[in-house]
């Protein structure tokens, strides 16, 4: 180191004479002029570097400059990715050359991925009849795996199979189920059930549950409960609901929706047929995230929630979406298609991923999603959740469920919508180009193994909506099943269970229940105004005898219509008059779904509403239909041509035991016409009552609500649980003649209003 004003000590080496310039100079004066003359190009720098950077972040949030706009842009090119070119033609078929399975067809197949040793309940989906169980396997699987009844692929079995999927999958996961769709798909499948290896199917039978045929003379041809599509709002709902658990939501739904655990007001209705994929609830435990995991987990006990299995399956209509998962789900040949696992995401994203665009794009070909009550029962085995593994699907969910319903696509084949869609996919990121490439390659598997993918559909996404009438509109009012918050039983439970109460009571506060008692009122008069009166506007007792004590008027069944009339004319403000004989168990919960604006009679219970003939009867028959003439032949010509259009015959009486049935308010002038047209005669309630009902309205304008009532000619000889059914709108015969066959009802009723144990 040199040192001023030190001397340069001699040295023994010879040194050259160039000149060496003096590091230190003599001091100068110190003045602020001279420093800065000095330091001037230093001074400029560090200015010109903080206007640079002040420059550099006003414009980066400000956003309005063509430099860094050119600089974005040419980022975007360098990560520009490349749309597939498939020539769709030149696709050469691949088959079986490998396996020892190649001549094997089956129209059925389980499709399971195994990491250990075969399971109990695999081993009980190895025996389920008709169905061929298929496991893939993965870098974390025995050597040495095998179960009876089963085929196994192994890694080195599936890279032989010449499937071009196999490029870009990882080896240790669950997504080489993909190899496993392929493989069934090349031998013979028709329908494809999607699970893993910690569920037991319900009874051993996936045909109770699901609908496995959809076509033929084993397809159930019914009409399924559908989501209301009139809020254009809404785009995701929560299955679990519907299905009594409204405080569990599924993997896959967006947390910003998990709130919203309101069951719906109403639903429509879709024919069935083209329920393509079909989800399935798990009983123990279901398919729930992280999130939910660890926030109901106070200990290491498993986890054993349950779903209402008698609950309705439900369809969802184009533009709301549900979470689809790969435990528990069956794919029909229409929508092999979707069976496509992603590779670029998370494991724990990549079947919900897959469910949402396979959502979207099954309503191109017309078909739909269908949820349906527990097919299986699903173990928890107390092991830790990836939270890790579910970030990206709990980030990006709710916008990619935003993107595929206002996605729109202008290809004319199915499988070129495809490969579009899952490149605007990559391009707004929910997925890498590693799937776009992934994608092209499965739809040439799909077609190599002979897959004839389906015709597209007129779609009608952009077109307003139909209005739902009133009529379209269908009530389902979902149970309340315990669960569980940090194990405690939910509190909500009564609140749930108040609200449905004030629903009832809301929709029938304003009609008067007329109830006429065979049995002793003594015993049972204050018991049905206690069942009833919490429900209906007033409840009207009648009896053979009068009690004045307990308010019961004194009425004969033979001829109670006549005294209609004086309560009609009693609660002139009622919405209608619904009448129940005592024999009859009204199950009010099942009738919101009708139109209080209609006549509502048993005309479609053969054994209650029926024909007699009368030429060659009995003398009480021939009178009778003399009576009914004389009426009808006074009648004003509209129920005159009402009742003759109804009328297939004049030799023929029709009889209906009037057990119950609704009068509306605006058919209330007509009735008390009709039984001012009797006058004297002695005209039985029994044929009166179907002579005023088709007089006043044609059959076909009924509500057919009481059409599914429980009816039997004979009494069962005891009141038997067997007998009654919480899921018709009544009940019929059914004595109570005592407080301990009242406390009997009660609690049988109680299925379908859990408040009234309340009362017992």
């Amino acid at each position: 180191m040199l040192v001023q004003d030190r001397p340069t000590p001699k040295s023994p080496k010879t040194y050259s004479t160039r000149t060496l310039p003096i590091r230190f100079s003599e001091s100068k004066t110190l003045d602020f002029s001279t420093w800065v003359s000095d330091n001037l190009y230093k001074i400029v720098a560090i200015l010109l570097l903080i206007a640079t950077v002040a420059a550099l972040f006003f414009l980066r949030n400000v956003g309005d400059t063509a430099a860094l706009l050119c600089f974005e842009s040419q980022a975007q090119k360098l990560e520009k990715i490349d749309f597939p070119q498939i020539d769709w033609n030149s696709i050469e078929p691949i088959t079986d050359k490998s396996s020892p399975y190649a001549n094997f067809r089956s129209d059925q197949w389980i499709v399971v991925s195994v990491s250990d040793y075969p399971t109990d309940s695999l081993r009980k989906l190895a025996r389920i009849r008709e169905w061929q169980l298929l496991a893939i396997g993965n870098s974390k699987t025995p050597g040495d795996w095998n179960l009876r009844g089963t085929i196994f692929l192994s890694l080195e079995q599936q890279a032989q199979l010449g499937f071009r999927v196999v490029d870009f999958l990882p080896y240790d996961s669950y997504v080489r189920k993909t190899v496993g769709y392929l493989f069934a798909i090349q031998h013979g499948a028709k329908k494809i059930f999607d699970v893993d290896d910690r569920g037991d199917v319900i009874d051993n039978d996936i045909s109770k549950h699901f609908d496995v045929e959809l076509i033929g003379e084993n397809a159930r041809q019914e009409v399924i409960l559908q989501y209301s599509h009139e809020n254009t709002n809404r785009s995701v709902v929560n299955p679990y609901i519907h299905f009594g658990q409204r405080s569990v939501w599924p993997r896959g739904l967006p947390l910003e929706n998990v709130g919203e655990i309101g069951h719906e007001e109403y639903y429509t209705e879709v024919f069935g047929g083209k329920q393509f994929i079909q989800q399935g609830i798990s009983n123990g435990l279901p398919d729930v995230d992280s999130v939910f995991y660890f926030t109901r987990k106070s200990s290491l006990e498993a986890f054993d929630i349950r779903f209402d299995e008698h609950a309705p399956k439900v369809a969802l209509p184009q533009g709301i979406m549900v979470p689809v998962n790969s435990f528990n789900t069956i794919y029909h040949s229409s929508a092999f298609w979707g069976l496509m696992l992603p590779v670029s995401v998370s494991s724990m994203a990549s079947d919900i991923l897959r469910g949402y665009w396979g959502q979207r794009l099954l309503w191109e070909i017309g078909g739909y999603v269908v949820v349906y009550p527990p097919t299986v029962h699903r173990y928890d085995r107390i092991e830790a959740y990836p939270f890790s593994e579910e970030k990206d699907l709990h980030v990006n969910v709710g916008r990619l469920i935003k993107f595929l319903v206002s996605w729109r696509s202008g290809k004319h084949r199915l499988f070129e919508k495809i490969l579009e869609l899952s490149y605007a996919m990559a391009e707004e990121r929910f997925w890498t180009e590693n799937d776009v490439k992934f994608t092209a390659a499965w739809l040439q598997d799909l077609l190599a193994v002979r897959y004839q993918q389906p015709r597209l559909m007129s779609l009608e996404l952009d077109r307003p909506r139909a209005s739902i009438g009133h009529g379209d509109r269908k009530e389902f009012v979902p149970r309340k099943l315990p669960s569980v918050h940090l194990a405690v039983e939910e509190i909500g439970t009564v609140n749930y269970e108040i609200g449905n109460l004030i629903r009832w009571r809301k929709n029938f506060g304003n009609v008067v229940l007329i109830m006429f008692c065979n049995g002793p009122v003594e015993r049972t008069a204050l018991e049905w105004r206690l069942l009833y009166g919490r429900i209906f506007k007033t409840v009207v007792i009648l009896s053979e005898q009068k009690n004045v004590d307990l308010a019961v008027e004194e009425g004969h069944l033979d001829h109670l219509y006549k005294h209609l009339p004086t309560i009609f004319n009693r609660f002139s403000s009622a919405e209608g008059f619904l009448f129940l004989q005592d024999d009859t168990i009204l199950n009010y919960w099942n009738l919101l779904q009708a139109d209080k604006t209609k006549l509502w009679i048993t005309d479609k219970v053969s054994e209650s509403w029926t024909a007699v003939k009368t030429e060659g009867n009995t003398d009480w028959f021939a009178k009778q239909a003399d009576m009914v003439k004389k009426v009808v032949s006074s009648m004003p010509v509209h129920f005159q041509v009402s009742f003759k259009e109804s009328m297939t015959t004049d030799q023929s009486l029709t009889i209906c035991n009037s057990e119950v049935f609704y009068i509306p308010r605006r058919f209330v002038p007509d009735f008390i016409d009709l039984v001012n047209l009797v006058g004297d005669l002695d005209i039985h309630q029994k044929v009166a009552i179907p002579m005023f009902f088709v007089s006043m309205d044609s059959p076909q304008n009924f509500d057919s609500v009481l059409g599914t009532m429980i009816y039997k000619q004979e009494p069962p000889s005891t009141n038997s649980s067997t007998f009654y059914s919480p899921e018709v709108p009544a009940i019929h015969p059914w004595s109570v003649s005592s407080e301990q066959q009242f406390i009997k009802l009660i609690r049988i009723m109680a299925a379908g209003d859990p408040l009234l144990m309340e009362l017992v």
